[in-house]
């Protein structure tokens, strides 16, 4: 680890690319610190609302104090989500161009981008209409639509800005920029969350009360670094199926044999951004035009606060991960491009059977991508319930995820760019 640091720093073009997405991720923070013009954040910034919590991690925490970049890469995230499922032969025009090569994703990516400029616009106007409505006091010059067209106008504008700066760091800088704007945010809220656990455990009243409190945040941490490794192990576990080219004459030795890797977490935390969007959007629909005994029940099912939501919210993670993992891995095709290639599972006939033998595999690994996700995910919320951990200490949940795998993914193109620096010198000799 030491030597890959130290060569990441001896690394000209590496150490201009990581200058420069810490630059951008600078910009990213100062904005996240500009209100926007004719917003009074005092009403929000104390309401402890559920769904600010939800954008707020998409939009790499701006949203707490309404500024510039409150909406984040959301909606160009929920955007890709949207095209990729139209991608999937319900639009045959997209559906060539996805198989159209490097043409065809460059205009996909541009469709995506008109989508989430219509998305974005339209988020923010129905996200300041209701907080305007919940807050009467959030719009200075009053809740008249003038006002609220023109603060969701100056939101698109911020959220395509920093979507240009996701794309720099992407082309210019280490890693994915959307990914690491995301991360950054959550990263950004870590000392607040320590603080907190430091104020609510330990009390130094007196030196018993301050040993035992010392104790208890002693074990906050170490709880929250055992969450991170086994958040890790998910990320890299995977299953590998064992193949053979059919050129091959003698069996292969199985320190040799070439393997096809299927992840037991392929869908990420997508199933876990969707599964939230469910539960809490109707929440806050209803909250916002409907009577109180009606947000009550609605809040019984879907408030995430009781075992009944929280048994619904792990049943939608679960077939969601299902579901996106069948999009992002698709055995026939697998099964199709192996044949092509000369290759066939050892046991197992080309063709359907290769196809049936790939799907029972990943549906079988996906139980436990899916548990894990749903473990991971639920955490937070079980914690408060059963101990006297306040919200704002939640261990785990879907922050950590998105961490650590923008983490593995940035030191993979680190150590790949290295790799790649040192085969181009021994290529120059």
């Amino acid at each position: 680890m030491l030597n890959t640091i130290s060569s990441m720093f001896k690394n000209k073009d590496i150490r201009k690319r990581i200058i420069f997405t810490l630059i951008m991720l600078f910009i990213f923070r100062f904005g996240t610190a500009i209100t926007v013009p004719m917003v009074d954040t005092s009403s929000l910034t104390k309401s402890g609302n559920s769904l600010l919590d939800m954008i707020n991690l998409l939009g790499g925490g701006g949203l707490e104090q309404m500024s510039i970049f409150a909406l984040g890469v959301g909606p160009y995230i929920t955007a890709s989500i949207i095209i990729q499922l139209l991608s999937m032969d319900v639009i045959p025009a997209l559906t060539e161009l996805a198989k159209g090569g490097a043409s065809g994703r460059k205009k996909i990516d541009q469709y995506t981008r008109y989508l989430a400029v219509v998305l974005s616009f339209f988020q923010a106007s129905m996200l300041i209409y209701g907080f305007s409505r919940t807050y009467p006091n959030l719009l200075v010059n009053g809740n008249g639509w003038s006002s609220i067209l023109y603060v969701a106008t100056v939101l698109t504008a911020g959220s395509m800005f920093l979507l240009w700066i996701g794309d720099s760091i992407t082309s210019k800088g280490i890693g994915n920029g959307v990914s690491l704007i995301i991360a950054a945010g959550i990263i950004s809220r870590l000392p607040f969350e320590f603080s907190s656990a430091w104020s609510t455990l330990v009390n130094t009243s007196s030196s018993s009360a301050t040993f035992n409190g010392l104790l208890s945040f002693g074990g906050y941490i170490l709880c929250y670094l055992l969450i991170i490794v086994f958040v890790v192990c998910m990320q890299i576990a995977e299953r590998k199926i064992p193949i053979q080219y059919t050129s091959s004459t003698v069996t292969t030795r199985r320190k040799d044999m070439t393997y096809l890797p299927l992840k037991i977490n392929s869908a990420s935390v997508i199933p876990v951004i969707f599964a939230s969007a469910i539960m809490v959007a109707p929440l806050q629909i209803i909250k916002m035009i409907t009577a109180a005994e009606w947000v009550h029940t609605v809040e019984y099912f879907l408030g995430m606060q009781t075992a009944v939501s929280l048994i619904i919210y792990v049943v939608l993670i679960i077939l969601f991960t299902f579901f996106y993992t069948q999009l992002q891995v698709d055995p026939e095709k697998i099964a199709e491009n192996l044949g092509k290639s000369g290759t066939y599972i050892p046991g197992v006939r080309p063709g359907t059977e290769t196809k049936d033998y790939i799907n029972k595999v990943l549906n079988r690994i996906t139980v436990l991508g899916a548990i894990a996700l749903a473990f991971i995910a639920v955490l937070p919320h079980v914690l408060p319930l059963v101990t006297s951990l306040p919200s704002s200490m939640g261990i785990g949940g879907t922050g950590i995820i998105i961490v650590v795998g923008v983490a593995m993914e940035t030191v993979k193109q680190i150590e790949g760019r290295l790799t790649q620096k040192s085969y181009n010198r021994f290529l120059n000799r």
